[in-house]
């Protein structure tokens, strides 16, 4: 079986390496159809963003981003075309950092910007501000979308900027689940990691820390109690469960990475909950106390119990209510479309296993962003007469080559499709007008490239009665 790796360190240069299922592997990954010589159609906007039109706008600051920007890049296709939209004051970076080699003491050499700027996690370039400005890519920093009109094609951004986009891609990741404010949460001295400030917070607090307190027992409890060995604290990890990482770790393996960690002065109290936190007169965190009503003494604590899809504000383009996310396609395509979603956020069909899957994970982020970016710019959807009052919006699709004979079928009420037909092979299909799952049916009609009775296709009566023969073929 294929995995990831994921590492965290102990004092005195022991590392431990365990892997993280790759569900995204497994995924069959389709080939690039090509776009021929097939016109395309994009927004205009200048190099220099005079207006608020963009080709392609991705939200979302992290992994999933900074590999589309290089995919967009790859393409030629990012120079005055793309923009990025994040909350954050820096240019993409790779994640899991945060919670390993960026919490190292000063003497261990920590991990620090710009030395793991995307996309040097897997051996590529270091897109570092300059990259950006260098590809003629608009980077706005510390300015989160808080708007979606999608039948405008627009977005708001916290400043008031309104940003009008050909295609979308959301990229905004997850956000840490947090304890409630009412059993003291947000107190002073605990802390969540997601970002760099974050991180940021927390190593403030480690270079005043005496005991440290984590909780919870999956792979940020385990990266962040090894960083804080390296800092000599007195630490606890404490979590519900009867071993660390149940849904990972079998009894035996557990208890073999406990040792470890206890040889190294950690301490476990497992099978235990958190009732709530305790604050001093300053309102700082002095302790823990846990559901049997035993309290643990700490001046700083980290929280590490899971994440959620960051999907607001943008529900209206679908969610999948068992897994969370933004439901998408094989081709990371939302229900609207020119609308995308990659990485943490995207709710994607794992057919090997025939579920619904969203994955958190880095590798997954990377190879979502690409595959995604690749089916954007090989079937570009195309938006003519979009704007507010119009009685028509046209949209239409190209998937395949554009060779050999073709048919039409239907008279634009509403729609019509142009089918390619080559020595009886379906080569390439034009939809205008299509639902999401014809749409989706697209694609797959170009890579298996059926024999279709080329008579029978064309006495269609209809654009849905030919498609139904082409997938029947």
């Amino acid at each position: 079986m294929t995995t990831m790796t994921s590492s965290l360190s102990l004092k005195n240069g022991l590392s431990l390496w365990y892997p993280h299922s790759a569900l995204l592997n497994r995924i069959p990954r389709s080939s690039t159809v090509a776009f021929a010589n097939f016109p395309r159609s994009y927004v205009v906007a200048s190099s220099a963003f005079a207006n608020e039109n963009r080709d392609f706008v991705i939200v979302g600051g992290g992994n999933a981003a900074g590999y589309a920007a290089r995919s967009f890049v790859e393409h030629g296709m990012a120079d005055g075309r793309l923009c990025i939209v994040g909350k954050e004051a820096v240019s993409p970076y790779e994640r899991p950092a945060l919670t390993k080699g960026y919490l190292f003491p000063l003497d261990k050499k920590p991990a620090r910007l710009p030395g793991f700027h995307t996309c040097v996690g897997s051996g590529g370039e270091r897109q570092t501000p300059v990259w950006y400005k260098e590809h003629g890519i608009e980077m706005l920093y510390e300015d989160p979308v808080t708007g979606l009109d999608i039948e405008k094609q627009t977005l708001t951004t916290s400043s008031g900027k309104l940003l009008k986009y050909g295609s979308l891609i959301i990229a905004t990741g997850c956000t840490a689940v947090r304890f409630p404010e009412k059993i003291g949460g947000n107190l002073s001295g605990i802390h969540y990691i997601r970002d760099v400030a974050d991180a940021d917070s927390l190593i403030a607090s480690l270079e005043r820390a005496r005991k440290v307190v984590v909780v919870g027992g999956g792979y940020i409890g385990m990266e962040v109690a090894a960083a804080a060995v390296g800092w000599k604290l007195d630490t606890t990890v404490i979590f519900p469960d009867n071993h660390l990482m149940p849904r990972l770790f079998t009894p035996s393996l557990a208890h073999a990475y406990e040792e470890l960690y206890q040889q190294n002065g950690v301490k476990f109290l497992k099978g235990v909950r958190t009732k709530n936190f305790i604050a001093g007169s300053d309102g700082h965190v002095t302790a823990v106390k846990l559901e049997n009503g035993s309290t643990i003494e700490a001046d700083t604590v980290i929280v590490g119990i899971g994440a959620k899809p960051a999907v607001s504000p943008f529900e209206a383009v679908g969610l999948n209510t068992t897994v969370g996310g933004i439901q998408v396609d094989g081709q990371f395509r939302t229900s609207v479309p020119g609308v995308y979603a990659i990485g943490d956020v995207a709710a994607f069909p794992l057919k090997i296993y025939d579920r619904i899957a969203r994955v958190e994970h880095v590798d997954h982020a990377r190879r979502s962003a690409q595959h995604c970016v690749n089916s954007l710019l090989s079937a570009k959807t195309h938006l003519v007469f979009e704007y507010e009052g119009s009685a028509r919006k046209v949209c239409w699709q190209f998937y395949g080559d554009n060779v050999g004979e073709t048919i039409e079928i239907g008279n634009f009420d509403p729609k019509i499709a142009t089918f390619w037909l080559d020595s009886g092979k379906l080569r390439g299909i034009l939809l205008e007008s299509g639902t999401p799952e014809e749409f989706q049916l697209l694609p797959k009609l170009a890579r298996i490239q059926p024999l279709v009775d080329e008579a029978k296709l064309q006495s269609a009566s209809s654009v849905e009665q030919a498609l139904q023969m082409a997938q029947r073929s």
